[in-house]
């Protein structure tokens, strides 16, 4: 009886040791935020920081303000995608400037009128600057914490 024992001792040590070699090891992982909003100093406004891979989920894309020669203007106008425009609540008009990549602050812009897919701009950001031309519902929604 006693090399029973023993080999039961030398089964339960071997299978102890086996169920310990099935586990996983226990990584805690950090919750990473999409966004990171946060005020623009001596503003109303906010800048919204995306990580790659929340930009990516979004397919964010992103255009210069361009200036180009419309139909109603002989001399060329400030023009941005009909996309990259947003609507505040009280009918503002809106776009998102891109100062660094992922990276977005609002910008008011007085729109003239719409071309086509174009929005000629009265008012707004200098030809070159980077906006925001898909994926601009979510960034506003980011600022603003709709959804969360």
């Amino acid at each position: 009886m006693k090399h029973n024992g023993r080999w039961l001792a030398a089964g339960l040590v071997i299978v102890g040791m086996q169920l310990t070699a099935c586990q996983r090891p226990v990584v805690k992982h950090e919750a990473e935020h999409p966004a990171e909003v946060e005020a623009v100093e001596g503003s109303d406004l906010s800048r919204v920081t995306l990580t790659e891979k929340a930009a990516a989920r979004i397919d964010l894309k992103t255009t210069p303000v361009r200036e180009q020669r419309m139909s109603r203007s002989a001399l060329p106008r400030k023009v941005v995608p009909h996309s990259a425009l947003i609507y505040g609540p009280q009918g503002e008009t809106w776009i998102y400037t891109s100062p660094q990549p992922r990276t977005f602050i609002r910008y008011k812009v007085d729109v003239d009128y719409v071309e086509g897919d174009l929005v000629v701009l009265n008012d707004g950001p200098p030809a070159g600057t980077v906006v925001a031309s898909v994926a601009v519902a979510q960034l506003y929604g980011t600022e603003f914490g709709v959804g969360h």
